[in-house]
């Protein structure tokens, strides 16, 4: 799996010929490494003098942060693997009609599945992008620089994500489909980015 694999030996697969892993499996890796700095920034504030009034909130903080690097982690691989199932229903035989529709039918649903994975990074993300903000509000100090990095990638992961949501969309032919994913991804991104913002201007003022 590619989540068990050591940060060398990923990134020489990403670099490879090999279509997958790719950007989408990208996007969840950060996703993943923000969620890892906000549980650090956790870590750094429970039990530290001066922050006994926000340790139940942190230790919260801190179950929510594993919770979502968990679930970032499973898209690392489950990404990889829909584009692969894209890949094998393109392989499909086409030597009649019968067959050019069922490979259709095949492209198609891989298709929809696969897009459903940057689509839950997306979602994922936006959850990271406010539990970043919570914790930067009342984290340790020494740390804000920290959950500035954890705020940047969550908005990677989110743009990121978008990308691959996009070109997944070039190929359905489903217009019901395509609006639904689209007005979902929109009302992600408008709480995204004001989440995003918030957390940046919270930082911000704590680093001053």
């Amino acid at each position: 799996m590619l989540a068990d694999m050591r940060i060398t030996e990923y990134l020489d697969e990403l670099a490879s010929k090999s279509p997958a892993p790719g950007g989408g499996s990208v996007a969840a890796l950060v996703g993943a490494n923000g969620a890892a700095l906000v549980s650090m920034v956790c870590n750094l504030t429970i039990g530290k003098k001066g922050y006994e009034e926000v340790r139940d909130d942190m230790v919260e903080y801190l179950k929510e942060s594993e919770r979502l690097r968990d679930e970032f982690i499973k898209l690392i691989d489950l990404d990889a693997e829909a584009f692969n199932e894209i890949m094998d229903a393109y392989r499909l035989p086409k030597s009649n009609d019968e067959e050019k529709n069922i490979r259709k039918e095949a492209i198609q649903a891989a298709t929809r599945k696969a897009t459903m994975v940057p689509v839950r990074t997306i979602e994922l993300a936006v959850e990271l992008l406010s539990l970043t903000r919570e914790t930067a509000e009342t984290g340790n100090e020494n740390v804000i620089s920290d959950a500035a990095v954890a705020a940047s990638l969550g908005n990677a992961a989110m743009e990121s994500g978008w990308f691959n949501v996009k070109i997944n969309l070039n190929g359905i032919n489903d217009d019901n489909f395509i609006e639904e994913i689209t007005e979902h991804i929109e009302n992600l991104f408008a709480e995204g980015d004001e989440l995003y913002e918030g957390a940046m201007e919270i930082i911000e003022k704590r680093m001053d």
